[in-house]
């Protein structure tokens, strides 16, 4: 199983267990109102009036008198869904499991199965946003990126690919490198979990994902430029003499100092990356016996990997980049220039090792609040927030590490976040803070996103078991509106008189 299909699974089972288990069963419930519960991923709110909701066994519900009775709509696929979005009252997308495109016209009493190019790749598609009645994006797995701007008769299929010099290429099977070499589309093993436009101008777009990938755009999702997070801890390059792999005491407590400084921030990884000089390269690099060089380099990261970890930092968060490709002969029949890109690769002017941040945040969500002002919530409590329309990024501290799986911004410095074992924090800081607001319910379940109404006065939160909440104050208060009849509902609300006697 490849990596990013393992990591996804992973953190579904983990934060999402009543996802993961066997999906070959018996439908739960009919149509009409929602009888059994299924655990919700999505929500898209048309109005204060119309709203809709999306998750598990393929279940679609619809509400038009403001949360108050919900009605099962035919999705046709007992598919998970993982997404929905709403362009207007009549005109909208869901996406789910094993490539699940569906649309609707009318308000999504019905929905209507549309092809695409990844239908034959079967990925899990995890979001889909509706910028008009024609244009809409959907990311899923294998860093999948589509656009149409034909209310989906057709797709550009615009997903991250590997070129030759891709840090991925080394790692593809042969086959799958001579595809690259001929041309043909190989796709990153990597997920994009979320995809957001601006409510006030839909032409700027965001996309975020695993390991950090942050992207915006300007025109609606036809092109895509990169974001970065900065995260304000840095070291200047270690230099090294000629043919040198131990590190003076200066070089020792540089790495030291930076290795403490991220110490408590799991999200922060740090990656060692050797460089050597061209006057090495001629001397030990030879193509015919490449292997001093090898032992050089290899020598210099562990040099630093192992002051690294005298720090308190563990080895499963030290990436090692451009580690020596000690099988290069395994590669050279097929790809000749193999080993001098290699060499490349490593040059610098001077030898040494950089170490550096690696950012590896898993993310969940992103939302802006105005054309500047955005932020993104991940796991392990990850907050991200940006003032840039998404250029740049730096961290915030929730204070809590649970799985944030949704986030909200109002105007201002305002915002609210949801995520498992009932995490719902809010800040009016910009992300200084974090609190639960006195209106906020007591909830033991995973809340798994939060979306409003244009105007931020009417919102939803959805979650395991259909639980559904509902504000019209902007958030500060919140009602149950499903299930009606769970008995988690009145097991919650004895804890909370319990809590309060006590």
């Amino acid at each position: 199983m490849p990596r990013a299909r393992r990591t996804l699974l992973a953190a579904l089972c983990l934060l999402l267990p009543t996802a993961c288990h066997d999906t070959h069963f018996s439908p739960r419930g009919g149509g009409g109102e929602i009888i059994v519960p299924d655990d919700l991923f999505a929500v898209s709110v048309v109005d204060s009036s119309i709203a809709l909701a999306a998750g598990y066994w393929g279940s679609i519900y619809r509400t038009e008198d403001a949360g108050q009775t919900w009605a099962k709509t035919d999705s046709g696929t007992k598919r998970l869904i993982y997404g929905i979005s709403m362009a207007d009252a009549q005109n909208g997308w869901a996406v789910g499991q094993l490539s699940t495109v569906l649309h609707t016209t009318d308000g999504g009493l019905t929905w209507e199965r549309q092809s695409t190019p990844k239908d034959d790749q079967g990925v899990h598609l995890f979001a889909v946003q509706a910028v008009s009645a024609q244009q809409a994006l959907v990311v899923g797995e294998w860093g999948t990126r589509l656009l149409t701007e034909d209310g989906g008769k057709t797709w550009q299929d615009n997903s991250l690919t590997i070129s030759e010099e891709h840090p991925q290429f080394v790692w593809l099977t042969v086959p799958d490198q001579e595809k690259v070499r001929k041309g043909e589309k190989v796709f990153e093993d990597v997920t994009l979990n979320d995809v957001s436009c601006l409510t006030a101008n839909r032409q700027s777009c965001w996309i975020i994902g695993e390991f950090a990938y942050l992207f915006r755009s300007e025109d609606g999702g036809r092109n895509w430029e990169r974001g970065k997070i900065e995260s304000g801890i840095e070291i200047q390059p270690i230099d090294m003499a000629h043919n040198e792999i131990a590190l003076d005491d200066a070089a020792r407590e540089a790495i030291t100092a930076f290795a403490k400084a991220i110490a408590g921030q799991q999200h922060l990884n740090i990656a060692i990356e050797p460089r050597v000089s061209d006057r090495e390269i001629q001397q030990f690099g030879q193509e015919s016996d490449p292997f001093p060089l090898f032992e050089i380099i290899e020598a210099r990261t562990q040099e630093v990997q192992s002051v690294i970890e005298d720090a308190g930092i563990l080895s499963d968060r030290i990436r090692r980049r451009g580690a020596p490709p000690w099988d290069f002969e395994e590669f050279i029949d097929d790809d000749p220039d193999f080993l001098k890109r290699y060499m490349s690769s490593r040059k610098a002017a001077a030898p040494g090792v950089e170490v550096q941040i690696s950012q590896n945040p898993y993310l969940f969500a992103v939302r802006f609040a105005d054309q500047n002002e955005g932020w993104i919530s991940g796991l392990g409590g990850v907050i991200l927030r940006s003032r840039d329309s998404g250029r740049t990024w730096v961290y915030e501290q929730l204070g809590r590490v649970q799985a944030v799986f949704g986030i909200h911004p109002f105007s201002g410095d305002t915002a609210i976040v949801v995520g498992e074992k009932g995490l719902i924090y809010a800040t009016e800081d910009g992300g200084k803070s974090w609190a639960q607001w006195p209106g906020f319910p007591t909830v033991f379940t995973f809340m798994r996103t939060i979306a409003f109404a244009p105007g931020n006065r009417v919102g939803y939160i959805v979650g395991q078991r259909a639980r559904v909440l509902r504000t019209e104050d902007a958030g500060r208060t919140w009602r149950t509106v499903l299930p009606k009849d769970d008995p988690a509902i009145a097991a919650e609300s004895e804890a909370t008189k319990t809590a309060q006697v006590e």
